[in-house]
């Protein structure tokens, strides 16, 4: 057992209070008690020795427990930046244990702001003035200015008597209005640099010692850490985010490409073992998960084509379909169509691209092996045009190889594209007599430009016919014309090769013999014709039809007639002003006696002009023999509503001039010129003269 201490040893006392944890002052009361029980002088001694060293012991238990508390604040801090989560919790946390520690009544951190270049207020703790929380300071201002600019710590008992600062109105009136007096700051250092300053600050006067200084350093040691860990997470985080987002796009990049590939070696297979069309659709709709569809020209969106044409590229039609034009040499195949895409990735757009240019790879080849084909269906029709006495029999069978049946009804078309701009035809156009004496243009195998063997009533090109009146100046470069006819021919064959009939290229034009169905007239299937040629063509082109021919391989001379009487609808339809157009005979009126008369018995057109002549045949005369204008004047003057004024206006003449003329004319017709009768033979001869210089008659 432990010897109990004698109660009379000077020390006891003291180390009771030591245990007791009492405060300083409670130190002096042995003594005193001492004094007043009139101890000895040696105990007195005794008493005062143990005091001094009890309180030397105290201290160093303060201190202790001071050092100890402050320990435990900078582990928790590093726990909490082992497990950082959110910057500003962690950087309230700090300021909050190091105005704890210190004892002060206010504690701060600011951070720099490298664009601006000063430093702002990040968090407060037991600030209370809204102008302080929001202060700047800029680079050497103030305490915290001063330390964010060197790097090295500042402490100041009162602030505002301190002349080592540069004291500026918005910062003092920050710290007057905190009532802030000591502070201290020290520098938040990231290797050699600043980030910010950690504060503590009183408002009342204090020292603030080596031991709080170098606490506080560690504080603002453990935010820099806290700050950068918080960066270097942020950055972490944004790096992973690109990351995943890369990845996601290699994903993404990877299955197009597989699903591309998968594409191209299906089309490579299509094509080694002779696809059509259709199946490059189907195989593109199973890989792009949509429905895809192959559209001839006439058939696609005009307007989304163009712009796919123009382009080059597949492009979007409303808002679910995107179109592929399928071109070759500036002709128009048709389009791929893919349906239920609202969005197309641009390496599956390049994959319909890709399957459209393999679809007018795949035309092409098969145009290549029906150019035969089209040859032949060529130097039939050549046949039948040319040599109308042939063996039926021969005719019929030449026709069933081709899977046409030349003993139905046919209607003749005789076809022309326009200049484009202009109206007119293009070089080689011929005349619209049409005979069929050898009207070919081109050689025996279909071609549509070569030069013409023979042209007893037809022009080749850059000619013009010496009967017709129709002009045939070029609408554009010779070249270009050439292109145009070729573009009209291919269009024009394979128009025959779907509908089991005939083509030829021939006088400058393309003519056709096409099956007319029951219910169908020759002026729709004309119609129908120069729209389905001139989309195929992108241009304007002028079909004439003749009247139906029943049976063209019993009676072969009827496709000649029809082919001259094509012809002469042809040119009617550009002298009307209806170029771009398609029209028969039966779609002209009175006038159609005219375009069908060789077929009804007049040949040539003599009994038009017999009337033509007997009714204004006076006043042409007249203009041929003296050199003056009036016919042009009479056509004027019916146009004006035989108005004298309008006359002049249109004739560019004086009135005058109109009336002496018209006087002219009265003295070659007869007084009664203009009477109703009179007037409505004169203007029907005046409109026959002209078509019937145009067509040739």
């Amino acid at each position: 057992m432990p010897v109990p201490m004698p109660d009379d040893r000077p020390e006891n006392p003291y180390l009771e209070l030591l245990v007791r944890g009492a405060p300083a002052e409670a130190y002096e009361r042995p003594v005193l008690r001492a004094r007043a029980d009139k101890a000895p002088a040696d105990r007195l001694a005794a008493l005062e020795a143990a005091k001094l060293l009890a309180l030397r012991v105290r201290g160093e238990l303060e201190g202790r427990r001071r050092r100890e508390a402050e320990l435990s604040a900078l582990f928790e801090t590093a726990h909490d930046l082992a497990g950082l989560r959110d910057l500003d919790a962690v950087l309230q946390a700090i300021v909050q244990r190091a105005r704890s520690l210190l004892g002060t009544e206010v504690a701060y951190l600011t951070l720099n702001d490298p664009t601006v270049g000063d430093t702002y207020m990040r968090v407060t703790d037991g600030s209370v003035s809204a102008r302080f929380q929001q202060l700047r300071l800029g680079m050497g201002e103030g305490l915290g200015g001063l330390v964010a600019q060197t790097a090295r710590p500042y402490v100041t008992e009162s602030y505002f008597h301190d002349p080592r600062f540069q004291h500026t109105h918005a910062i003092d009136a920050g710290v007057r209005d905190e009532g802030l007096v000591a502070i201290l700051g020290v520098p938040l250092l990231l290797g050699s640099g600043v980030i910010g300053v950690l504060f503590a600050a009183d408002r009342r006067a204090r020292v603030f010692e080596r031991e709080q200084i170098a606490l506080v350093g560690s504080f603002a040691a453990h935010a820099a850490v806290a700050i950068d860990t918080a960066h270097l997470l942020a950055e972490t985080r944004t790096a992973l985010a690109e990351l995943e987002a890369a990845n996601e796009i290699i994903r993404d990049r990877s299955r197009v490409i597989e699903r591309a590939s998968d594409v191209h070696d299906r089309l490579t297979e299509l094509v080694l073992r002779g696809g059509g069309v259709h199946d490059v659709a189907d195989a593109v709709a199973e890989v792009l998960s949509g429905s895809v569809e192959f559209l001839e020209a006439d058939e696609a969106p005009a307007a989304a084509v163009d712009r796919s044409r123009a382009d080059g590229h597949a492009v979007r039609d409303g808002e679910e379909d995107w179109v592929a034009a399928v071109s070759a040499g500036g002709e128009l195949l048709g389009a791929l169509v893919l349906r239920g895409h609202p969005r197309l990735d641009p390496v599956d757009q390049r994959t319909l691209e890709r399957a459209a240019m393999v679809t007018s790879l795949l035309q092409l080849a098969r145009r290549s092996a029906g150019e035969a084909e089209q040859r032949v269906r060529g130097e039939l029709l050549d046949d039948l045009l040319d040599a109308p006495d042939r063996e039926p029999r021969l005719l019929r069978e030449r026709a069933a190889r081709l899977q046409a049946d030349l003993d139905t009804p046919h209607v003749v078309l005789a076809a022309g594209i326009e200049a484009p701009g202009t109206g007119t035809p293009t070089t080689g156009s011929g005349n619209a007599h049409g005979t069929s004496h050898g009207g070919r243009s081109g050689n025996a195998q279909g071609n549509p430009h070569g030069t013409p063997h023979c042209a007893t009533h037809g022009s080749g090109p850059g000619t013009t016919s010496g009967t017709s009146g129709t002009s045939s100046t070029s609408g554009g470069a010779p070249a270009e014309d050439a292109a145009g006819r070729r573009r009209l021919w291919s269009a024009a064959s394979h128009l025959a090769a779907t509908r089991h009939a005939l083509a030829a290229a021939r006088d400058g034009g393309t003519v056709l013999l096409l099956p007319l169905a029951d219910g169908d007239t020759a002026d729709a299937l004309a119609r129908r014709t120069a729209r389905q040629l001139g989309t195929a063509v992108h241009a304007a082109v002028t079909v004439g039809a003749s009247a139906p021919v029943p049976a063209p391989a019993a009676r072969p001379g009827d496709v000649a007639a029809g082919y001259a009487e094509a012809r002469r609808c042809l040119a009617a339809l550009r002298v009307l002003g209806r170029a771009g157009q398609g029209a028969a005979a039966e779609d002209f009126g009175f006038l159609g006696l005219l375009l069908v008369g060789t077929r009804e018995g007049a040949p040539d057109g003599t009994g038009v002009q017999d009337f033509v002549h007997r009714t204004v045949g006076a006043v042409i005369a007249y203009d041929e023999r003296r050199g003056t204008e009036l016919i042009r004047t009479l056509d004027a003057y019916f146009a004006g509503g035989m108005s004298p004024a309008r006359t002049k206006d249109a004739l560019h003449v004086h009135v005058n001039t109109v009336a002496q003329r018209l006087e002219r004319v009265g003295r070659l017709l007869g007084p009664d010129w203009q009477s109703p009768a009179r007037s409505l033979e004169i203007q029907l001869a005046l409109r026959l003269h002209r078509l019937t210089s145009a067509v040739g008659y």
